[in-house]
């Protein structure tokens, strides 16, 4: 059985409802026989990645840059995945209130780094996520899964 690995820092009620609708999308019924582990960034170890067939990253945009959080994360767990992981799907998500770019760029060379395939471009949320941005997050985390099935 496939593995996706959610990798997350949600520490608001924006952050909280994207999460669940990263859940949403790997639950879909299609994706029978795909296992799911949702794991708090400072959680999140090397273990929890080499065991991972896929991932999805969700990180807000704190000042331009990744949460502190999931920097910790791949500064904990970088060296001992890399080469480790190549080519496995991943998809990120971040939300800001005004801007995303610079967290998107900073996990996206770390993840360049892994060697990880990304399923999409990352999905970049500002404001109040609505039903047609939480719509587009549980897509992009089931095509994470569907990348395991195919």
């Amino acid at each position: 059985m496939s593995m996706v690995l959610v990798v997350h820092h949600a520490p608001s009620p924006r952050l909280r409802r994207i999460l669940e609708a990263i859940d949403t999308g790997l639950a879909h019924p299609e994706l029978e026989g795909i296992d799911v582990e949702t794991v708090p960034a400072l959680a999140a170890t090397d273990d929890h990645v080499l065991r991972a067939d896929g991932l999805v990253l969700l990180t807000p945009a704190n000042f331009g840059y990744m949460s502190g959080a999931l920097k910790h994360f791949f500064d904990r767990t970088y060296y001992t995945c890399e080469g480790a992981v190549s080519g496995r799907p991943y998809a990120l998500c971040v939300h800001g209130d005004n801007d995303t770019a610079g967290a998107v760029s900073s996990v996206e060379r770390i993840i360049t780094g892994w060697g990880l395939h990304a399923v999409a471009p990352a999905v970049q949320l500002t404001g109040e996520p609505g039903r047609d941005e939480l719509d587009r997050v549980a897509e992009v985390a089931a095509t994470v899964a569907a990348h395991l099935l195919g």
